[in-house]
C-alpha cells in the first residue's frame, strides 16, 4: 500500500506551485506548504515537519540547495531537486546525502510517480545506516571506557583481566546499572583521588 506523504514544495513561480500541488495531490500526497523563496522554505519546514521536500534550485534570496542543507542540518528530510538547467555545477552541489533525486523541468506526473517512493526508500535506508553507525560508535566508546575501568581495577587490586571484568559486572548488577555507567563512575572516582 502506498504511503501518503506530507510534502513542502518550493518554486518562485506560482503556476509551478499550483502544478506541483495538482500532481502531488493526484498521487495521493498532501502539500502542506508552498514556498516562493529559500528562506520561506526553511521556515515552512520548521513549522510543518514534512516527510519530503520538492524544491526548485533557482529561487530568490537562497537557492534550493542551500535551503535544503540548512533544513537537513536541523531535521533530516529527503529532498527532490528540480531545475530547468542540466548544469554540472548544480549537479555537483546537489550530491549531498539528503538530496536523493534531481529532476529536469518540465516535470510530469510520470517523472514524480516513481521518483517519490524511490527517494523515500533510499532515505529510510540511509537513516537506518546512520543509526547503525551511531550505535556502533557508541558501543566502541563504551567498550573503551570498560577496558579503561578494567585496567584501573587490575592496577589497584590483585585481580586479573577476567576477575576485573566480573567485578564490574557484579557492581553493575548489584546497583542495577549498565556496565558502562559503572565504568564511568569508577574512572571518575579515580580522577577525584588522583
Amino acid at each position: 500500500m502506498k504511503r501518503s506523504l506530507r510534502i513542502v514544495i518550493a518554486d518562485d513561480e506560482p503556476l509551478m506551485q499550483k502544478y506541483y500541488r495538482k500532481i502531488l495531490t493526484s498521487l495521493g500526497h498532501t502539500v502542506v506548504a508552498a514556498a516562493g523563496t529559500g528562506r520561506e522554505l526553511i521556515e515552512m519546514c520548521r513549522e510543518e515537519h514534512p516527510d519530503l521536500i520538492l524544491t526548485d534550485i533557482k529561487m530568490p534570496d537562497l537557492d534550493g540547495i542551500e535551503a535544503a542543507a540548512q533544513i537537513y542540518s536541523e531535521c533530516p528530510v529527503p529532498v527532490i531537486l528540480v531545475s530547468a538547467y542540466n548544469d554540472h555545477s548544480y549537479i555537483e552541489r546537489s550530491e549531498a546525502d539528503y538530496i536523493l533525486s534531481y529532476l529536469i523541468k518540465p516535470i510530469r506526473q510520470a517523472n514524480l510517480a516513481p521518483a517519490i517512493p524511490m527517494v523515500m526508500r533510499k532515505f529510510e535506508q540511509f537513516q537506518a545506516l546512520y543509526r547503525e553507525t551511531s550505535d556502533l560508535k557508541q558501543t566502541l566508546e563504551d567498550r573503551k571506557l570498560i577496558e579503561r575501568a578494567k585496567g584501573l581495577l587490575m592496577k589497584n587490586t590483585p585481580l586479573d583481566e577476567a576477575g576485573a571484568f566480573r567485578r564490574l559486572q557484579r557492581i553493575a548488577s548489584d546497583q542495577n546499572r549498565k556496565l558502562v555507567e559503572v565504568a564511568k563512575m569508577l574512572l571518575t572516582a579515580d580522577e577525584v583521588f588522583h
